[in-house]
């Protein structure tokens, strides 16, 4: 495809991106034939291909109007297009850029804006979403019916294993809404990497990855908490932690993107890349040395339910299903295992109509073999689903929990 990015952003780093991926698409049309969203609507500018156009159009100059920012924030950001573009366009980079010029184009609504914003403010400090929380629950009853299914019960996090100096040690992210909603998922990460022969600690000075910053008109805002965080793994990998485990997939998936934020400062893309050298999905080190299990599942039917952070970026969608079944567990056959749930971050708030109808697919494909339990591996994932879930939606790292502590 051929471009003529308008200057300023031609001579950026930003620009030099969309460049790159605008040039390899081929118009083709394959990548709407995994896109959620066209699925719904059936909308050319509800697929990647019209998202693709709208993008190109705005960075060339032509006006740009609420209806482009609209079809851009129906996107879930999921990149189930780009396992099937056959010139492997790596459509969400071109996204990143085009909403954040787009977002200085168009003026959302007050409303719009206030929504945003309020999301940035209570979730990327987790003290403030878990005090709203705590507020909260003993009413749960009494709050509208949209609000009640957003607020989890509180999961005990059980005892936290004793302090061992392991020969291995690694570092872990502590997260925001995770560490507010589930803080549970990171305890029982922490007794399953102590059971494999792992010291696993939570890293000082880490907080929220930046997504939803970055997702909701507020790139600065995501480059600072890139910034903190990145000097404080440095600062772990230095005292000799072999890696940053991040248990959270759309953290991940957010994190190995961290070059392409901080793309126009050489020093900060070089410590960002040494950073995502070093990032690893807890399944990819219990893979290569699983944990000895050490009881029988109580409930071996399960759902493994593949988030799209898991599956479309770093290619790990079967990696604990794999794990699960060799620790006893059986898991069934889910239809439609591309297709996303409609969680993506804050999607599921901004855009509840799609998301809703995406959950309700979603639900049915992962109840159709009568598990007991589903299991995932994203919080976000985990309270889209556990919303309208019939049966136990938990993350996969409890189940190795399970049998291995």
């Amino acid at each position: 495809m051929r471009t003529n990015i308008m200057s300023p952003l031609a001579e950026t780093a930003a620009g030099a991106i969309a460049d790159e991926v605008l040039r390899a698409c081929v118009h083709c049309g394959m990548c709407n034939a995994t896109c959620p969203t066209y699925h719904l609507t059936g909308d050319e500018l509800d697929g990647p291909r019209g998202r693709i156009y709208l993008i190109k159009q705005a960075l060339e100059g032509e006006p740009v109007t609420s209806l482009t920012r609209d079809h851009l924030d129906r996107c879930l950001s999921c990149r189930a297009c780009e396992t099937t573009c056959p010139s492997g366009v790596q459509y969400h980079r071109l996204l990143d850029v085009g909403r954040d010029v787009v977002a200085h184009q168009t003026e959302r609504p007050p409303a719009q804006r206030a929504l945003r914003a309020a999301i940035r403010w209570l979730c990327i400090e987790p003290w403030r979403l878990e005090r709203l929380m705590a507020l909260g629950r003993p009413f749960k009853a009494l709050l509208p019916s949209a609000l009640r299914g957003k607020l989890p019960a509180r999961t005990p996090m059980g005892a936290l294993p004793r302090p061992v100096a392991h020969d291995r040690r690694m570092t872990l992210l502590t997260g925001c809404v995770q560490s507010a909603t589930a803080p549970h998922f990171n305890a029982a990460t922490r007794r399953v990497f102590d059971a494999a022969g792992v010291s696993l600690t939570e890293t000082p000075g880490v907080g929220c990855c930046g997504a939803l910053s970055a997702h909701l008109d507020a790139p600065e805002e995501a480059r600072a908490l890139a910034r903190r965080n990145i000097d404080a793994w440095i600062k772990q990998l230095d005292a000799g932690a072999e890696a940053v485990i991040v248990n959270a997939s759309g953290c991940a998936a957010f994190i190995r993107d961290y070059p392409d934020l901080l793309a126009d400062d050489p020093y900060d893309v070089a410590k960002a890349r040494r950073v995502l050298a070093a990032l690893k999905d807890p399944v990819e080190v219990l893979a290569k040395d699983p944990p000895r299990a050490v009881r029988a599942p109580r409930n071996t039917r399960i759902a493994v339910h593949q988030s799209c952070t898991l599956r479309n970026g770093p290619g790990l969608a079967e990696a604990p299903e794999r794990l699960l079944a060799s620790l006893g567990y059986d898991p069934q056959p889910v239809a439609g295992s591309h297709l996303c749930c409609g969680s993506a971050g804050a999607y599921s708030l901004l855009q509840p109509k799609m998301a809703g109808e995406l959950r309700a697919l979603k639900v049915t494909a992962l109840t159709a073999g009568d598990p007991e339990a589903i299991y995932t591996a994203n919080i976000g994932c985990w309270m889209h689903l556990a919303e309208k879930s019939p049966v136990p939606v938990r993350h996969w790292i409890e189940a190795v929990d399970d049998v291995v502590s």
